[in-house]
């Protein structure tokens, strides 16, 4: 088969999220299947890290970039007399007109945006919205990454359960996995300025993440800091309406207490787990989690919302806490930094559960769907 894939969200510096979910998906696809011919589009030449190109794999750069979907994707594809038999979007989005003939499969991560419309800025609602709705009702097939998704999907639009993939998302198990050396992990430590002992959070930082009760809860909690990984102002593609969350700690007097990191590299970012006495992630909606993986995997106990996606994910290897409640949120960090056993207890059943997720997983499951559409 011939097969086109939508590589726009994988050639960024600095991924996360939908970003690292298609950058993981087009490298492993590369590496696995050798049987169908792929041309991945871009808006600009491949960064480094994505695979050669080679018999079967080539790139093709379109343009416009600022009219992506809309422009420069059907464009593409109606210009092309060796047109693809499938379009793969690993994003929300699919281009609005298509030549007939062509399978056409978005990939929806969550549905955040209808259930919490206030915790997005104007333009991307009504771009979430209605992309969205449009690239499900036209899409012949969908991926979504967690079952949760799934029935929200098919909830929110009447969507037939055959025409939705679960495909779970993975890590790099090179880099996450439990980290011993006390130097490394003394030396990250101190290049972001953290000298007590902490939890951690790592993603975006926005509203729908739930920092300000996380760092509330913190705040209660003496000899503990929080360390708050993710880009913010100025960093590029860093998260949106984070102001309240930056100003929380001074308006609770507890400054010092918190540390905003900013990006980190992926080469640090086990060891800051690794450091870390818990992972917490008291979000209000998740489509799946990947940070929350990558700290079982490093062997880090996770403390995660009992809403969404996240139960699905973590199973019985960590707390379970109402996202609602500082109470609850400031008892389940109480508890898992005072209790050695406890700790040792999900970090154990943490690395287990991380064990049945993989990137070369995900991507079998997409390739099925490319046979059957």
């Amino acid at each position: 088969m011939k097969i086109w894939i939508d590589g726009y969200e994988a050639n960024v510096g600095q991924r996360l999220g939908s970003s690292q979910v298609a950058f993981e998906l087009i490298r492993t696809l590369e590496r696995i299947d050798s049987k169908n011919d792929y041309t991945i589009l871009l808006p600009s030449p491949p960064l480094g890290d994505l695979p050669p190109e080679r018999p079967g794999w080539k790139y093709k750069i379109l343009k416009p970039l600022r009219l992506w979907t809309r422009i420069a994707l059907p464009a593409a594809l109606y210009l092309n007399r060796k047109r693809p038999d499938i379009l793969f979007s690993p994003t929300h989005y699919i281009p609005g007109f298509c030549p007939s003939g062509i399978k056409r499969i978005c990939t929806i991560f969550d549905l955040s945006f209808l259930h919490f419309p206030e915790m997005f800025t104007k333009k991307d609602l009504w771009q979430l919205k209605n992309w969205t709705k449009f690239s499900i009702e036209n899409a012949d097939h969908i991926v979504t990454i967690s079952n949760f998704s799934k029935q929200d999907i098919m909830k929110q639009y009447g969507i037939s359960k055959d025409k939705i993939t679960v495909a779970y998302p993975g890590y790099d198990r090179e880099e996450f996995r439990i980290k011993n050396s006390e130097l490394r992990i003394k030396q990250i430590k101190k290049k972001y300025k953290i000298k007590d002992s902490y939890i951690i959070y790592i993603g975006t930082i926005q509203p729908r993440k739930n920092l300000i009760r996380l760092i509330e809860a913190v705040s209660r909690i003496e000899g503990l800091n929080l360390v708050v990984v993710g880009k913010t102002k100025g960093e590029g593609r860093e998260g949106w309406m984070y102001e309240d969350i930056l100003q929380t700690p001074k308006r609770l007097g507890i400054e010092d207490k918190v540390i905003f990191t900013g990006f980190v590299p992926i080469k640090e970012l086990p060891y800051l787990i690794s450091g870390a006495t818990a992972f917490c992630l008291p979000s209000l909606w998740e489509g799946f989690g990947i940070p929350v993986l990558e700290a079982m995997a490093c062997g880090t106990p996770v403390i995660v919302s009992n809403v969404s996606s996240l139960p699905e994910l973590v199973g019985n290897a960590g707390f379970l806490v109402d996202p609602y409640s500082v109470d609850q949120i400031e008892q389940a960090v109480r508890t898992i930094i005072s209790d050695k056993k406890l700790q040792q207890k999900y970090s154990k059943a943490g690395i287990e559960q991380a064990k049945k997720f993989s990137w070369e997983k995900t991507t079998k499951t997409v390739l099925k769907v490319f046979e059957l559409i």
